[in-house]
């Protein structure tokens, strides 16, 4: 373990690019959704964005991917500073232990999802926000852009089709909230918000500065603060407990911070008042997360001794 300054951290993603390259087994990419099949595991591309918006990065770090599940951190920002605990009565804050795209849990918890970063949980909260904004993507979109900093940011509308083409289960987890409720709007409006939102195309350099008003516990990258403490608070709590799908336990086990992984083969991570990551890999394990991607936030944080632990 070393004692970083910010100085360091491009040496130690170097260091980690280097033995991620000699990793023989990256995974598989997410054949399941024919716009990312294709991928090849092998690519690799991690960044660190520091608080005053200063980027380290290596390998294929600004090169634009889709990003899939990650943005689902940034719609439930988006909505929780709009309606603050009033989101909570329609979706929990618990580690599912099912796969992300279950539908048994939700009958026995009556159209409740267990959290918002399974399939079930962000579709309520794309709900919920696209009910208050009357354009949820488009609203997750300008936010990226303006934390970012790059306004080509877009959506890639080859993958929303493709998920759209192949979303029967979550048109199927809509439908059987909205039987108890928990959904208001028309289901094709819901469905083609929430498949548009997770086919946005973004780097690593990109997210990983998108992702540093958690860093900075609520406030923007203009200094306007947009959730309060505890909010930041509790949206890191549940990223790193319910971030990285049925595999949250393992993950804050070997990594130690707040993360959201996506199929596309990225992960953001982020350290409260220090820094935030990103890193892309598209070769997945039998959970849906990077196999290289963990691997490299795992040495990131042993190199560094950087964690919340």
């Amino acid at each position: 373990m070393m004692t970083l300054m910010s100085s360091q951290f491009q040496p130690v993603l170097e260091r980690i690019a280097a033995e991620i390259e000699r990793t023989p087994d990256r995974g598989r990419p997410a054949d399941y959704i024919p716009a990312l099949a294709a991928c090849d595991p092998r690519t690799f591309g991690m960044a660190v964005a520091e608080l005053d918006g200063t980027v380290y990065g290596v390998g294929d770090w600004r090169e634009p991917f889709s990003t899939q599940s990650i943005t689902k951190v940034f719609t439930l920002a988006l909505d929780l500073a709009r309606e603050g605990d009033e989101l909570w009565e329609h979706v929990g804050r618990e580690p599912s232990g099912n796969p992300f795209n279950s539908l048994v849990q939700l009958e026995y918890e009556n159209g409740i999802p267990r959290n918002p970063f399974i399939n079930a949980g962000a579709l309520v909260v794309t709900d919920r926000l696209h009910s208050r904004t009357g354009d949820a993507a488009g609203e997750l979109l300008s936010f990226l852009r303006e934390e970012s900093g790059n306004p080509a940011l877009a959506f890639d509308e080859e993958v929303a089709a493709s998920e759209a083409a192949h979303g029967d289960r979550n048109a199927a987890l809509a439908h059987f909230m909205a039987a108890y409720g928990n959904i208001d709007n028309d289901i094709p409006v819901l469905l083609d918000q929430y498949f548009r939102q997770c086919s946005l195309r973004a780097s690593c350099a990109d997210l990983a500065l998108a992702t540093t008003f958690l860093a900075r516990h609520g406030i923007r990258a203009d200094g306007n603060r947009l959730l309060t403490l505890s909010q930041a608070k509790q949206i890191n709590a549940i990223m790193l407990t319910c971030g990285t799908y049925d595999a949250a336990g393992d993950f804050a086990y070997r990594v130690g911070l707040p993360g959201k992984s996506g199929v596309g083969g990225g992960i953001i991570a982020v350290v409260p008042g220090r820094c935030t990551l990103c890193v892309w890999s598209p070769g997945l394990d039998e959970r849906g997360n990077s196999v290289a991607g963990v691997a490299a936030l795992d040495r990131f944080t042993t190199l560094t001794g950087v964690s919340v632990f």
